[in-house]
């Protein structure tokens, strides 16, 4: 821990608590134990962290290592606080909260949008020359704005988006005109491939890639995601809990900031954008700027692993193509961790009305057996049935 950091998650006395008389010392260990006490015994309030920065690749942009992922923010009064405390990039969406999510960014943005690099994303359809440029000019107008600093593809499940000749061409025309400064990308599926093709890219057009990335990510993302850093795209980490689930093997420990540390220690990771609701969550994240991966973070995500696996989905995508139906399986998993994990019902519906009927769960009741198979042993069946009763 860094001096002048509060152990946040749970207070000293809730910690000391759990901590010396169970839980936690099961799992962390004697000597990280004795640490965690001994750091924990000051009552202190909480101190904001200096910022840390780093380069977001090509882009020149030195941004905060946590900034604000605005997703699930209903207010503008935490972004507000988290700007006032240094965090320097914000990233939203066209889609997120049926457009009033950009809305909230703006308000949060007075007085302060000249010290801000915002980021924000097209519609997962849109992909003509047209579609691209309204998208832009209707979210400058949600977010009152001259100018968006990050523009993104959103949901890219493959490669094809980054080469329709249409979508380049509005954002070269966007970029003359002075409302785009760069573009990127982001991705829940065959992130690999993705990043791959950015690298390969011989055009180098996109400038950033937002990815799904954390402890338990595949080998290949690693991989690509270091392919991509080399080629000077910069990378920027989303879902860094994977699915956020709420259990018990932790006692009252959230295992968010030993997430976040995780991710963060990958020196091709510029960023992460942990989605801040209020600032209770403001405070657990931003304290990690400036902290390190330590061995109590590593026993904490193992503890955390062991209680999700048999849920927790990779959105790796490699199921689908054992699916006779064609069922957009990762997406589906997506939307239920939404609703399960984050516990965004209204979030997690938005994602699965994006999936066609013929590609939903609906398309499961077809089948007298599911021949589908995760490399992870996910029991997608019994996902397809969950959907079908959360979100159908």
């Amino acid at each position: 821990m860094v001096k002048g950091k509060k152990f946040t998650g749970l207070n000293r006395r809730e910690f000391l608590k759990v901590g010396v008389l169970g839980t936690t010392s099961a799992f962390l260990g004697s000597n990280t134990l004795a640490k965690a006490v001994e750091y924990c015994s000051a009552d202190e309030p909480f101190a904001f962290p200096a910022p840390v920065y780093r380069i977001l690749g090509r882009t020149g942009m030195k941004i905060t290592v946590v900034s604000f992922g605005a997703m699930l923010t209903p207010e503008p009064e935490v972004i507000k606080v988290a700007f006032d405390h240094g965090v320097n990039y914000v990233d939203t969406a066209r889609i997120y909260m049926g457009g009033k999510n950009e809305e909230i960014v703006s308000k949060a943005l007075k007085g302060r949008r000249d010290k801000i690099f915002v980021a924000t994303k097209t519609l997962p359809s849109s992909v003509s020359k047209a579609d691209i440029i309204n998208d832009v000019e209707a979210s400058l107008k949600a977010l009152e704005t001259d100018y968006i600093d990050v523009i993104q593809l959103h949901s890219l499940t493959g490669k094809e988006r980054l080469f329709i000749p249409e979508t380049r061409e509005a954002i070269v025309k966007l970029k003359e005109q002075g409302k785009v400064r760069f573009c990127g990308i982001t991705t829940h599926k065959n992130q690999a491939e993705v990043l791959n093709a950015l690298a390969d890219d011989p055009d180098r057009f996109f400038d950033t890639a937002l990815v799904a990335v954390n402890f338990k990510s595949d080998k290949d993302i690693t991989a690509a995601i270091e392919r991509a850093a080399r080629a000077n795209i910069g990378i920027i980490a989303m879902k860094t809990l994977a699915g956020g689930y709420a259990t018990k093997v932790l006692g009252k420990i959230s295992p968010h900031q030993a997430a976040l540390k995780w991710t963060l220690q990958n020196p091709n990771i510029t960023a992460a954008i942990p989605g801040m609701k209020d600032l209770s969550q403001l405070k657990e994240d931003i304290a990690v700027m400036g902290m390190s991966f330590e061995l109590a973070d590593e026993r904490i995500l193992q503890r955390y692993h062991a209680a999700v696996k048999p849920y927790y989905c990779h959105l790796c995508g490699k199921c689908e193509g054992t699916c006779p139906m064609g069922v957009e399986i990762s997406t589906i998993n997506r939307s239920l961790m939404y609703a399960e994990g984050y516990g965004n019902h209204e979030l997690a519906l938005s994602t699965y009305r994006e999936i066609p009927v013929s590609a939903s769960a609906r398309a499961c009741l077809d089948c007298s057996a599911c021949v589908a198979r995760c490399v992870n042993g996910l029991n997608i069946r019994a996902k397809m049935v969950r959907a079908r009763e959360l979100l159908v």
